[in-house]
């Protein structure tokens, strides 16, 4: 719960980096997240730097952070538009940095994510990347109100995909207004694709 009086403030033009710090370090026991980089602290801040330096570079792409009473970020959230995707020399030097500083598993199985990711995306939906809060934050509502807050901004009357390796939060998402699409195997994960239909007349 968010205690009375307290003021949370939202940034809607974060420096790629710093999102990537914030949810490298929310994402320290997501499960898709540790299947990717290990346990490595080190591992998770390098993927998380390249794949947000590389979404960053898509036109309309979204990112906000959520700063809690005394200022301080305490979450993330990043948002793909529709069909967008980094042309081939961009892949390249993502799959290149991954490459180079997490090494060759977490590039492999990241790719494995994102393959079961796009597959069946609604048409014309933007897609949820990532959504995450400090440990430190759990329990006083800063995960719903940066999430209410990227939601809203998303402007497509298509609605809103995500995938989620964590069975935890598919009943948060239902409260949300999000569907189960399809349950896949992805290595050991079962990943669960969800979409919410806009909300009529946005």
């Amino acid at each position: 719960m968010t205690e009375a009086g307290e003021r949370w403030r939202t940034d809607d033009r974060p420096e790629p980096d710093r999102c990537a710090r914030l949810l490298a370090d929310a994402f320290v026991r997501e499960p898709a997240t540790s299947w990717i980089c290990g346990g490595s602290a080190s591992v998770r801040q390098s993927w998380f730097t390249a794949t947000l330096r590389t979404q960053a570079a898509l036109p309309g792409a979204r990112r906000h952070t959520l700063a809690g009473p005394d200022g301080r970020p305490v979450g993330a959230a990043v948002l793909t538009p529709p069909a967008a995707e980094p042309p081939a020399v961009a892949r390249a030097r993502w799959a290149a940095r991954v490459l180079a500083r997490c090494g060759p598993r977490p590039l492999g199985r990241t790719l494995s994510c994102l393959r079961a990711a796009e597959e069946g995306a609604p048409e014309g939906a933007w897609t949820l990347e990532f959504v995450g809060v400090l440990p430190s934050a759990a329990g006083r509502g800063a995960g719903r109100r940066l999430l209410d807050h990227a939601l809203a901004g998303a402007p497509s009357t298509a609605g809103v995909f995500l995938t989620t390796a964590d069975p935890g939060n598919v009943p948060i998402y239902r409260r949300l207004g999000f569907r189960t699409l399809r349950e896949l195997p992805v290595g050991p994960l079962r990943v669960t694709a969800m979409y919410r239909m806009a909300a009529p007349g946005h």
